[in-house]
């Protein structure tokens, strides 16, 4: 049995405002635009190798999401070099996103882990 995610879907409150977001830093790391409806979009890897996705949906209430409350936390990606990094977070800015954590080395994590911690704005 594999253990790769196969999918996994945020909600969020405007599709509308949240769809360019996600569409550019998804199409950044690889994903392509799959499927559209009228309260949700999904990227996915177009790949047979690798068949995981991404989705958007629209929330059912108004309550913000803490990501230290019960639910989900964070996603992370492996990105292939630092430079990719560095490129993620200049879209990143470009886009508006909220830089939780610009580029850096996380030596705690482990050795050779540089991130760059963000979310929506």
């Amino acid at each position: 049995m594999r253990g790769w995610v196969h999918h996994i879907d945020l909600t969020v409150s405007d599709l509308g405002r949240s769809g360019p977001f996600y569409d550019a830093m998804l199409s950044f790391l690889g994903y392509c635009q799959s499927c559209k409806g009228e309260t949700w979009i999904d990227w996915d890897m177009g790949a047979q190798h690798c068949p995981s996705s991404v989705g958007i949906r629209v929330a059912r209430d108004d309550r913000r999401h803490n990501r230290y409350s019960c639910g989900l936390h964070h996603l992370a990606w492996v990105a292939d070099s630092r430079a990719d990094v560095d490129r993620l977070h200049k879209l990143l800015v470009e886009i508006g996103a909220t830089v939780l954590d610009p580029p850096t080395d996380y030596p705690h994590y482990r050795e050779g882990y540089y991130a760059v911690f963000f979310c929506r704005p």
